[in-house]
């Protein structure tokens, strides 16, 4: 099956240009050198009239990014980690849970037993049984615990580390999206396997405690070997055509609005 995956956001937490910032990167008039918080969307058409519409975390661009990218349905999200640059955007999903429940019930929203625990504690509005706020969202939280249909299409967790936390990527058909990665436990390097679109966070050249550097990327890629491999999670310290220049076939930066064919 033939599906895109859409680069809603491809930057850090703080989204470039960064706040109070003057730094050539964040002044560059280049339109790929602005970020908004990262997140992914996955689109197939199940049939001719049916767009199906995957979304990997809901950070607090959703809005503009929907917006941006013409999302008007939501089959299902899936969360990779708790951090506020990844869940912050949930309660924008209201407008689009309350067409899904007419059609199908509520959103389905993955998340690990961590993220469930957060999300249900900073949006104890939508998830409290006795929640009585009229216009909370109609969601539904689900387990993580291995391989997920959505639509006849699968979606594997892939365990990786985010510093000293344990998150989530995900492999979906010949494609997969790891963000927010530190390392990857051997293991995981098995689930990914044949992949030819591969998605990996690099915040920066310079080692952080809890992100990859572009040199770590590129050499996790190198093993991996995806036909294409896209770094996210990018930070300010890097420009979109500098950097691109220094990276080796068939690795490049992505940017906001990028959407390439993928195989599901």
């Amino acid at each position: 099956m033939q599906g895109s995956l859409t680069f809603l956001g491809t930057g850090t937490s703080m989204g470039v240009p960064t706040l109070g910032c003057g730094c050539a990167v964040c002044t560059s008039p280049d339109p790929h050198d602005r970020r908004l918080r990262p997140s992914v969307l996955v689109r197939w058409s199940e049939s001719a009239a049916q767009d199906r519409v995957v979304v990997i975390d809901t950070g607090p661009d959703f809005r503009e990014q929907a917006l941006r990218s013409g999302i008007k349905r939501v089959d299902a999200v899936f969360y990779t980690h708790s951090h506020a640059d990844h869940i912050f955007g949930l309660d924008d999903l209201r407008p689009l849970s309350y067409l899904a429940q007419r059609e199908s019930g509520p959103i389905p929203l993955y998340a690990t037993d961590e993220t469930r625990a957060t999300l249900e504690r900073i949006y104890e509005y939508t998830f409290s049984p006795s929640a009585t706020y009229p216009n909370r969202a109609r969601v539904e939280l689900r387990p993580v615990s291995g391989a997920i249909d959505v639509h006849g299409v699968t979606f594997q967790p892939v365990p990786v580390l985010h510093g000293e936390m344990e998150i989530v990527g995900y492999r979906f058909g010949r494609a997969a999206y790891l963000t927010d990665v530190s390392d990857i436990p051997e293991a995981s390097f098995a689930l990914l396997e044949g992949v030819d679109h591969l998605v990996l966070s690099a915040l920066r050249l310079k080692p952080h405690p809890s992100h990859a550097t572009v040199d770590q990327a590129v050499g996790w890629a190198r093993r991996i070997g995806a036909k294409h491999t896209w770094l996210t999670h990018i930070a300010h310290e890097l420009g979109h055509e500098a950097t691109n220049r220094t990276l080796p076939p068939g690795v490049a930066l992505a940017y906001d609005g990028l959407t390439v064919d993928v195989t599901l």
